[in-house]
């Protein structure tokens, strides 16, 4: 009995480090799908009635996270967060996204998820909607927003025709192939590196969702002539079987890819192709997202094509909850609810504005049909490819980044606080299953919205517990002020640090003020 004892000890130290020096030693492949929009609820397997086959089929092969967050719950915010492993309110931009036309946001030398990959020897391409800004060449005398979506009358202040500057290809990007913003910003132009691909010489816009002619358009600019927001999708979706195709016979000869897959969909403007209009029964954005969950499904196929499936980590996640402008009037007729039993949706400090369905797929070092609640944040990327790659994260680097790989692995998660942002610049912040937000209201879109009669006289903070009230319906900040002012005091110590990991002190880009959201009469 002892003997057979033994040999099992014997013959899991030797699995673990044959399990240990595998990981060290095999780089694998990375790409990671950020939808636009999507949310938590909108795919089947969490709960959701539109299929989305491809996305289900991913999380059975692998592991489906319950409790996966965006640091915000709008664009560009969020994006700045999980190339840079940084909370995105210690950037320039408080509050808000950028425009098409504004300048780059990702500090100079900053390091990101792409230049980390890229500097261990990767191929890197991003290949979608980019919206972390990028320096157009300025017409002399015109000028540009630089924190905020440009008005109609800057739309023509810039010089198509030259290169851009500071683009994806300044932060670690090897190839770019995309769309400055949002699909419903200009300019309506794809951009190959540092040029748009056809000038934007005319002035159009686009209808905001498919057949509905009164549901308000885009907003109207400079446009290529052979420019279809409707191709933009499938596109995008070729682009990417290329670069897999391209970077194949390297993969298989020892030199991985990062592939970053950034959506402008199921996000407005909702534009269906042909072959996807009506097939939900539903409405336009049910369509919508059954084609985005499709493209998923080329990407993957193109992998197993090219025999890589079994060397890549793939990450299919989403910036933020689901827009109203899907119409969730419509969509639950049909029992489909995009936030499902969360409160709040896009834009909002609530759970329905920033939880996002999470899943992961790597063969062999994630377990299949596997479901985790551990908490973890897309701002953790950085340090989880980091630790794969065995590469130590520099102070100035990463400094809310918490590797989730031992969840990945099918262990306990590491992170138990969490500091979220809204579009409005509210903050709020979670440690276990305490949340604190510091506003009285929504930080965002849903009701009571900020400045709403709804919203005055509702206490100046909301504190709930999440394993009792998902639905953040009871709020507690009055009977537990303790708990409040601890969690006020961690997210104090946690700007005043420049950041949120073990480190050196880091100094943030300009003021932070937590107390955004607060009535300034309290």
């Amino acid at each position: 009995m002892f003997a057979r004892t033994a040999l099992l000890i014997v013959v899991a130290l030797v699995t673990s480090m044959a399990s240990s020096t595998s990981l060290a030693d095999t780089k694998p492949n990375v790409i990671v799908f950020l939808a636009d929009d999507l949310g938590y609820a909108d795919i089947q397997s969490y709960g959701g009635r539109i299929p989305t086959p491809h996305i289900d089929r991913l999380a059975a092969d692998g592991m489906k996270f319950t409790d996966a967050h965006s640091t915000s719950s709008v664009c560009t915010p969020t994006r700045y967060s999980l190339l840079t492993g940084r909370y995105n309110w210690r950037s320039r931009l408080k509050r808000g996204v950028l425009g098409g036309l504004s300048p780059r946001l990702i500090e100079p030398g900053r390091m990101t998820v792409a230049s980390m990959l890229q500097a261990e020897g990767y191929h890197t391409a991003c290949i979608g909607k980019w919206h972390l800004g990028m320096d157009w060449v300025v017409k002399p005398g015109a000028e540009i927003s630089e924190l905020s979506i440009e008005p109609r009358e800057q739309v023509f202040n810039v010089d198509y025709s030259q290169p851009i500057t500071n683009g994806p290809g300044s932060v670690g990007f090897d190839f770019f192939y995309g769309i400055s913003a949002s699909l419903d910003m200009v300019p309506y132009t794809f951009i190959k590196n540092d040029r748009v691909t056809s000038l934007p010489t005319e002035d159009r816009d686009f209808l905001m969702m498919w057949g509905r002619e009164k549901g308000g358009r885009t907003r109207k600019g400079p446009t290529a002539p052979d420019f279809d927001a409707m191709d933009v999708l499938p596109v995008m979706v070729q682009k990417c079987v290329d670069f897999i195709e391209r970077s194949a016979d390297d993969a298989h000869a020892g030199k991985p890819f990062f592939l970053y897959v950034p959506f402008a969909s199921p996000h407005t403007p909702i534009l269906p192709t042909p072959d996807w209009q009506d097939k939900s029964g539903v409405n336009p954005y049910a369509d919508f997202l059954m084609e985005t969950d499709a493209a998923v499904g080329e990407v993957l196929a193109a992998l197993a094509q090219h025999q890589l499936t079994d060397n890549t980590l793939v990450i299919f996640t989403s910036d933020n909850g689901c827009s109203p402008q899907a119409k969730f009037d419509e969509l639950a007729e049909h029992d489909h609810f995009p936030s499902g039993p969360l409160r709040g949706h896009k834009a909002d400090l609530f759970e329905g504005g920033l939880r996002v369905p999470t899943v992961a797929r790597w063969p062999g070092q994630v377990p299949a049909g596997s479901e985790s609640s551990a908490l973890i944040c897309q701002i953790d990327l950085l340090a989880t490819l980091a630790e794969i790659l065995q590469v130590d994260l520099p102070d100035d680097a990463g400094e809310d980044s918490i590797s989730f790989l031992t969840v990945l692995q099918g262990g306990q998660g590491q992170r138990d606080h969490l500091v979220s942002h809204s579009v409005n610049g509210s903050f709020a912040i979670r440690q276990g299953d305490w949340k604190l937000l510091l506003c009285a209201d929504s930080g965002g879109w849903s009701a009571p919205r900020p400045g709403s009669k709804q919203a005055l006289g509702l206490p100046p903070m909301q504190l709930y517990d999440l394993s009792t009230d998902l639905g953040e319906q009871n709020n507690l900040v009055e009977k537990h002020p303790e708990r409040v002012q601890q969690l006020i005091e961690l997210l104090e110590q946690f700007v005043a640090d420049g950041r949120s990991t073990p480190g050196e002190r880091q100094a943030n880009n300009g003021p932070v003020d937590i107390r955004m959201g607060m009535p300034k009469n309290r």
